[in-house]
């Protein structure tokens, strides 16, 4: 995550990894980004990506940030839930009374209604000047049934290795043997092309 003593050069270089990562994402997967982005986002305001319960007033990063997400259809998850003040701040500066809200979950809008709620919680115990930020969510997942992936087999291992012939050879002839036991010429058929491709995927490794 940047800092605020990042160079512009650096925060370009991080918001493009993260779109590399988001790239592994299809447009189903319920994307969820989490983060200490040093940025402030303030309350909204023309963008979407904004809620109504920001805190404080949006600064360069803040805009940085707030563009990216409109940009790829995201919204700043505990900035849409009306808090107490102490809810909203994220962290704190040591040894002073200043709390800014830069810490952010960040979720895509087709999701939104998924997302219950988000929220720091000041009294966490962890040892940082962070504050931790917990949300809730309710997904329906759907069951995705994948494509048996097809695997190519080295068929040209049948010409080179003289065991490996053999021993595709004595499995297809067994399976053979269940032929004679099928009168119709379409089971027959059917039988055997189950017989070779068996015996193929059995005896013959994948390239």
């Amino acid at each position: 995550m940047p800092t605020s003593t990042s160079s512009e050069e650096e925060i370009e270089t991080f918001y493009e990894e993260l779109e590399k990562a988001m790239s592994e994402c299809t447009s189903q997967d319920p994307l969820i980004i989490m983060g200490d982005f040093n940025a402030k986002v303030g309350q909204h305001g023309n963008d979407k990506a904004v809620g109504k319960h920001g805190l404080g007033i949006r600064n360069e990063r803040g805009e940085q940030l707030v563009t990216w997400c409109d940009e790829h259809d995201l919204i700043i998850g505990n900035t849409c839930f009306e808090q107490q003040a102490r809810r909203k701040w994220t962290w704190k500066q040591p040894g002073d009374n200043a709390r800014n809200q830069i810490d952010f979950i960040l979720v895509k809008e087709r999701f939104r209604n998924a997302l219950l709620s988000a929220k720091s919680y000041p009294g966490a115990d962890c040892y940082s000047d962070h504050i931790p930020v917990t949300a809730k969510f309710r997904l329906k997942l759907k069951n995705v049934k994948r494509r048996p992936r097809n695997i190519k087999l080295n068929l040209a291992l049948l010409k080179s290795d003289l065991s490996l012939r053999q021993r595709y050879s004595i499995n297809v002839r067994n399976k053979f043997q269940l032929l004679g036991q099928l009168e119709e010429p379409e089971e027959q058929w059917h039988q055997l092309k189950t017989a070779i491709t068996e015996a193929a995927t059995e005896e013959i490794p994948p390239t």
